[in-house]
């Protein structure tokens, strides 16, 4: 299949070829007429010979060694074929190329003037000659003929022009639709760097919020159960907090499998929110000896399994907090269901803190609980004052749970 350059470069060729195919013909009519019309004597037909001769030559000069439409090739070349139309009428044949070059050849409002010149040119020779004229016919023919063949020239003109127009639109409009396709498509490279590095960055962040809040808090319990094992001289408190001890590295192990799998976590794998919870609260007061309780404010309903798991890792960090820093002898730990969303609330009367002042050490707990509950276009508030405890509380929209 032809391409559109290839066609392009086939019509370029033609154009090149027809001004000699035209002189040829031209030639051969009016040398087959010389016994009816044209020159008559041998002096007059060797003048005609050399200029075809000359015109070829013209022709072939500016079409294949400049290879250039030029002002001064269409003037000369306009001047051969006017003198040929003189000498024989016919040749006005050959005239019909200058239509074709004026647009290429001038500018502006020399391009009507050198159609005019075709035009004029071609009313002369179709009328028989130059003026003056035998019959009155002729004369009153030739401005019709002057006027018919440049204004059917100006509309071929015109409507090149407007092709020419169109062409340079399209063209453009290509040129700008490559560039708005190079400029998306270095765009979307970008934007999926970007999403691969934010990618990279959110299970990063996750990974960290998962150790954080299972893993490294189970394998506390365990140094803490160990510790006081080796400070108790009764073997069954000592066998009671090693099972204990086993008991949390098995779920430390499980869990560490569990976020890299990015599951949901163990506690909720065959129970509901509120269960898990009041299993994490009773295990909990379990391992510290302190005074918990849990309550449930509303009718539970089942929740997304991202609101449950994101309550549940709150409510186990907030309690390793009070764990670690608040020497705390009650907590309370309440879940409310309300139509819109789902609260939890952890209060402990421990020793409190200062929420302004400047965090020394690891500020993590705080910051990943704020992190997850907004996550969910939830909120995370903290009321606390030294000596007064503290409570912490996550508000997330209640999401239902999707069908099975």
């Amino acid at each position: 299949m032809t391409s559109a350059v290839e066609l392009e470069q086939q019509w370029d060729r033609n154009l090149k070829v027809l001004p000699f195919v035209l002189l040829a013909l031209a030639t051969v009519i009016c040398v087959a007429t010389f016994p009816a019309m044209g020159p008559v004597t041998v002096e007059t037909r060797i003048a005609f010979a050399v200029l075809v001769a000359a015109t070829a030559v013209w022709t072939w000069r500016w079409t294949y060694v400049y290879a250039r439409p030029h002002p001064v090739a269409y003037i000369g070349r306009t001047l051969l074929v006017a003198a040929l139309t003189v000498l024989h009428p016919l040749f006005c044949i050959f005239a019909w190329i200058g239509f074709l070059d004026a647009f290429d050849s001038f500018r502006g409002r020399w391009r009507w003037v050198a159609m005019a010149a075709t035009a004029l040119i071609m009313a002369t020779g179709q009328v028989g000659g130059p003026p003056p004229y035998d019959e009155k016919w002729q004369a009153a023919l030739w401005p019709v003929l002057f006027v018919v063949n440049f204004g059917l020239a100006s509309l071929m003109g015109r409507y090149s022009i407007h092709l020419d127009t169109v062409s340079q639109e399209r063209a453009d409009t290509i040129t700008r639709l490559e560039r708005a396709l190079a400029e998306n498509a270095e765009l979307q490279e970008q934007l999926l760097a970007q999403s691969r590095q934010t990618g990279v960055r959110d299970e990063r962040e996750r990974l960290a919020r998962e150790i954080h809040d299972t893993i490294a808090q189970s394998l506390a319990g365990v140094v803490a159960q160990l510790q006081a094992a080796q400070g108790s001289d009764d073997a069954e408190d000592v066998r009671r907090r090693v099972a204990r001890a086993t008991e949390m590295a098995r779920t430390a192990l499980v869990e560490a499998r569990r976020s890299v799998q990015d599951l949901t976590p163990a506690e909720l794998a065959d129970a509901g929110l509120v269960d898990a919870l009041s299993a994490l609260v009773a295990s909990w007061r379990d391992d510290h000896g302190t005074e918990a309780s849990f309550v449930v404010v509303g009718d539970a309903v089942a929740l997304h399994s991202e609101v449950e798991a994101t309550l549940l890792r709150i409510a186990q960090e907030a309690l390793a907090n009070v764990a670690k820093h608040a020497s705390a002898q009650r907590v309370g730990v309440t879940l409310t269901f309300d139509a819109a969303e789902v609260i939890l609330d952890v209060r402990d009367d421990g020793s409190g803190f200062d929420p302004t002042a400047p965090v020394r050490g690891s500020s993590f707990g705080l910051g990943v609980m704020r992190d997850r509950a907004r996550r969910l276009t939830g909120s995370f508030t903290v009321e606390s004052a030294p000596g007064d405890g503290t409570a912490v509380s996550a508000r997330i929209p209640a999401l239902p749970r999707g069908p099975a």
